[in-house]
């Protein structure tokens, strides 16, 4: 297993609660750092090739030729994404990766998207405490301008979540959901 996806990093993965006083979240905090840091190379970026590369560097794994970042984009941590071929990322869009973000092949997202996979628990003393749940993209989806992915949801093959929609549960693939929070409004033919 590589150092990223070992001990704190594994957990974030596996999804549920990593205490704030866990004595690992000090590499967190790093990648964090880290991530910050080289965000302020990657949203400078003057071509598609550069932000392609500068992105890479953050999510530690080169990124398809065919894969399209356009920035701005912001990612809180980077290091839990994974992204597939031919992926569009259109301006301005904020993945919050820590419990995983994987966006399969053909995907389009649109601008001022937000995938989030970060919560906090309810309970008040435990609200400093994060409860983290992977989001999934699954081929040929499209996700709409300003559409917001909350933690542990996946988004079927070949459906659509309509602009502005705020995403709480899984969406069946060849569906369309729109609204808030996104319900079934259209079934697509396969």
């Amino acid at each position: 297993m590589s150092q990223q996806h070992s001990g704190i990093f594994a957990n974030m993965l596996a999804g549920g609660i990593i205490k704030n006083d866990a004595p690992d979240m000090k590499k967190v905090w790093g990648q964090i750092a880290r991530t910050r840091k080289l965000s302020v190379e990657l949203n400078n970026s003057t071509s598609v090739n550069q932000s392609r590369g500068r992105l890479s560097e953050i999510i530690n794994h080169n990124i398809a030729a065919s894969t399209i970042i356009l920035v701005p984009f912001h990612t809180n941590f980077g290091q839990h994404i994974t992204l597939g071929h031919n992926v569009f990322i259109n301006h301005d869009c904020s993945f919050l990766d820590m419990g995983g973000i994987t966006i399969e092949d053909n995907v389009q997202i649109g601008p001022k998207v937000s995938l989030i996979t970060e919560d906090h628990p309810l309970e008040p003393t435990q609200r400093r405490d994060l409860k983290l749940s992977a989001i999934v993209i699954k081929n040929n989806a499209w996700l709409g301008a300003g559409a917001m992915i909350l933690p542990g949801v996946t988004i079927g093959e070949n459906a659509v979540v309509a602009a502005g929609a705020v995403v709480t549960k899984d969406v069946a693939a060849n569906t369309v959901v729109a609204g808030v929070p996104a319900k079934l409004i259209n079934t697509l033919a396969k």
